[in-house]
């Protein structure tokens, strides 16, 4: 989390947009309104999710970045030093040469590229492992943005700072982006979501940003916050787990638990003729090639030393205000969000094609005008 580095000042409305030199921004809070999309965490920037609060902003280690650390480097080995002799050899073949000749190229290519797939290979998995360690030891010092909703409240700890910063839930500004440049490859577009607010005492002003796909990838993203917050969301596995390859009791990374299950349902669909032979022993190959379960072995050991050591960084009135609280001690919506929130269900029920960040202005004028009126 960075101080003043987004394009606006945060002092917005739901639903208002704001242009810049290279594209558009557009609140989403505050006042977290129902977005209507589906509540998935696309990035699998969650880290941890359970009845207390929601850490968002490291997530749990993917196993496909092992996958390629290990697997990448040996099928370029198997490529240069067996694919390429055998590529050459057939085409010896090919061009009306003898099986002698064929051999001859075979062999003597092998023993060109054998040395040079030896060394290339063990270059790049060890560039592989340097970077999934780097990336290991930044999941371990970072501190996740956390969002308690018995509390009701944000915890962020920037990265100059030791001391954390609790902003109210609904006071958040929250927003996405959408930008577009040339290149020399033509006309990109580029989406992200982020958070911000005020420090309460300093007024200094920090933001959290982080790119997505596409502009509904991100407002899931933060109806995936969202919905935790108003309680309508209550496991990892209800926003992180499209596949389904989570059991009930299953934790919620891509441990070995996800490998069986992803092969179990292989073989089911491969019996039920929704696969086919092909689709079989690619997958069978691709996971030989990356060392079968051992990626995701590499992934377990990854989170529990992290688990281990991310309680050690907290700080003290971090981890004291993480801790349960009563029931009856729970913080409540404010009566404006519920007559907000029931209002842009009304709009989106009526209209569900409609561009929801459309509803969130409309909603917001609405309820201007009654504020005014009353006053």
């Amino acid at each position: 989390m960075h101080p003043g580095d987004t394009q606006t000042e945060l002092s917005p409305r739901a639903g208002q947009s704001e242009r810049f030199p290279s594209g558009e921004l557009t609140f989403l809070s505050p006042k977290p309104l129902p977005t209507g999309l589906p509540p998935v965490d696309h990035g699998h920037a969650v880290g941890e999710l359970h009845d207390g609060y929601l850490d968002f902003g490291t997530g749990m280690p993917p196993v496909f970045g092992w996958q390629m650390a290990l697997g990448g480097p040996l099928f370029c080995f198997l490529f240069i030093a067996f694919g390429i002799p055998m590529i050459l050899s057939g085409l010896a073949l090919a061009h009306g040469r003898e099986l002698e000749t064929a051999v001859e190229v075979f062999q003597e290519m092998f023993g060109y590229g054998f040395w040079i797939a030896v060394w290339g290979c063990s270059f790049f998995l060890l560039l592989g492992l340097t970077i999934c360690y780097r990336d290991h030891l930044k999941l371990e010092s970072i501190i996740p943005a956390r969002f308690n909703r018995q509390r009701r409240e944000v915890c962020f700890v920037p990265e100059s700072q030791k001391e954390p910063i609790f902003v109210p839930w609904e006071d958040l500004v929250a927003w996405v982006t959408e930008a577009q440049g040339v290149t020399e490859y033509g006309v990109q577009h580029q989406y992200g979501f982020g958070i911000g607010f005020y420090h309460p005492e300093t007024g200094e002003k920090y933001t959290l940003e982080f790119e997505t796909y596409g502009q509904p990838q991100a407002i899931s993203t933060w109806e995936a916050i969202r919905a935790y917050m108003e309680y309508d969301v209550h496991t990892l596995k209800e926003i992180q787990d499209p596949l389904e390859l989570q059991g009930p009791d299953d934790p919620p990374w891509e441990g070995v638990h996800v490998f069986r299950n992803a092969r179990k349902r292989l073989h089911e669909e491969y019996r039920d003729g929704k696969r086919g032979l092909l689709y079989l022993i690619g997958w069978y190959l691709y996971h030989l090639i990356t060392f079968w379960t051992i990626p995701n072995r590499l992934v377990e050991w990854e989170v529990n030393k992290i688990k281990r050591m991310s309680g050690k960084t907290l700080p003290r009135a971090m981890a004291e205000w993480s801790e349960s609280i009563p029931e009856e001690q729970w913080a409540k919506p404010s009566k404006e969000l519920k007559c907000q929130s029931k209002r842009v269900l009304e709009l989106l029920k009526a209209n569900p094609q409609r561009p929801v960040t459309e509803i969130f202005a409309q909603v917001d004028e609405e309820f201007s005008t009654k504020t005014t009126m009353t006053a």
